[in-house]
C-alpha cells in the first residue's frame, strides 16, 4: 500500500471513532475529509502535532502534513537540531511546497537574560543567539525567528527598561536585516513577570527600532488572556505584525475548543491581508483536545471548519 494512502486510510478509521460513526458507513465520507484540503491560510503545525498518525520520523511527518493540505511548518526547537537535520528538513519542505515558519531564538529561555536590565553580558548573549540564528535560518530556509525579551528589571524604571530593550533589539536587527531574517517579538501571558505583555506595548518597540526586522508575533492565545478584543488590537498593530500565532482559550488547544471565534478573526486577516498583497503564516504552537490518532483527526477538522469562512 502506498504510504500515502495508508496514512488516510489509518486516519480515516480514527475519524469513524471520534464521529461515533460505523466504520463501513463512514469511510468514504472521513477519506473525503482527509484528502488533501485547500487550506485559504497557511496553517503551520510542529513536529510531534501528527505523530500518533504519521510517526516520529520528522520527514514523515512533514509530508503528513502536506498531504493534509497544511503548507507551513514551525519548529521552536529547530536551532538546537544537528545542522544536518536543518537542512534536511529545509531541503524536504522545499520539495513539498512548504513554508518554514518560527523557530526560537536561543538566548537562555523567556525569561532568562533580559534585555530590560541592558547588561552588557546579556546583551552579547542575545546577539549571538542572533548570529546562530542567521545559520539556522539559512539550512532551513525561513525568514522568522522569535523573540522574548525577558523578565522585568524591577529596580529600573519603566522607560528605562525600555529604553534597553530597544536599544539591544536595534543591535540585533543589524545582525539580522542583512541575511534577510526577521525577528518577531512575542508577547506573553506566561508570568506576569515578563517585560513584554501585550501588543500596543510591542507595537510601540517596534516603531522604535523601526526596522524591517523587528516586528510582532501576535499569538492570540496569549493576548487572548492579557488583552483580548482581540480583532482591534490587530488593526491598531497591523503594521507591524510579522506573524501569528494559534491556541483557543482556555486550555491552549486547537480552535472551536474555547472561547475565542477563530473563524471570524481567520476571515478578517484573510481579507486584510489580501487586500494588501500579503501573506502571513499561523503558527499552530497549541496542544490537542483529545489523544491519539482520534486526537490529530479532531484537530484537523477544527482547521478544515475554522477555515471554512466565506468571502
Amino acid at each position: 500500500m502506498q504510504r500515502r494512502n495508508f496514512v488516510k486510510s489509518t486516519v480515516g478509521l480514527a475519524g469513524a471513532a471520534v464521529s461515533g460513526e460505523s466504520v463501513v458507513g463512514s469511510r468514504h465520507s472521513q477519506l473525503n475529509f482527509l484528502a488533501k484540503n485547500t487550506f485559504k491560510l497557511k496553517y503551520a503545525p510542529h513536529f510531534g502535532m501528527f505523530e500518533n498518525s504519521a510517526g516520529k520520523d520528522l520527514i514523515d511527518q512533514l509530508k503528513f502534513m502536506a498531504d493534509m493540505g497544511f503548507t507551513a511548518l514551525e519548529d521552536n526547537g529547530m536551532m538546537a537540531r544537528e545542522p544536518a537535520m536543518q537542512t534536511k528538513i529545509g531541503e524536504e519542505m522545499a520539495r513539498l511546497g512548504m513554508t518554514m515558519g518560527v523557530f526560537v531564538l536561543e538566548k537562555g529561555g523567556n525569561s532568562q537574560n533580559t534585555l530590560a536590565a541592558g547588561k552588557p553580558e546579556f546583551i552579547e548573549i542575545f546577539l549571538n543567539g542572533c548570529r546562530k540564528a542567521v545559520e539556522t535560518a539559512k539550512r532551513c530556509n525561513t525568514k522568522f525567528t522569535t523573540v522574548v525579551p525577558g523578565d522585568f528589571e524591577r529596580n529600573l524604571p519603566i522607560g528605562i527598561q525600555t529604553g534597553h530593550v530597544i536599544d539591544a533589539l536595534r543591535r540585533g536587527t543589524d545582525i539580522l536585516a542583512p541575511a534577510g531574517l526577521t525577528m518577531v517579538l512575542e508577547p506573553l501571558s506566561d508570568s506576569p513577570n515578563l517585560f513584554l505583555r501585550t501588543s500596543d506595548q510591542t507595537y510601540e518597540i517596534c516603531r522604535a527600532v523601526n526596522s524591517p526586522s523587528c516586528k510582532i508575533l501576535f499569538d492570540i492565545y496569549h493576548m487572548q488572556k492579557n488583552e483580548g478584543h482581540i480583532i482591534p488590537h490587530i488593526d491598531w498593530c497591523w503594521s507591524e505584525i510579522g506573524y501569528f500565532q494559534i491556541g483557543d482559550n482556555p486550555g491552549r488547544n486547537e480552535p472551536t475548543t474555547g472561547e475565542i471565534n477563530y473563524k471570524n478573526i481567520f476571515k478578517y486577516v484573510y481579507k486584510k491581508q489580501k487586500a494588501e498583497g500579503k501573506d502571513f503564516i499561523f503558527g499552530m504552537e497549541h496542544g490537542k483536545s483529545q489523544k491519539g490518532k482520534e486526537g490529530e483527526v479532531a484537530l484537523i477538522k477544527a482547521y478544515v471548519d475554522s477555515d471554512s469562512f466565506t468571502v
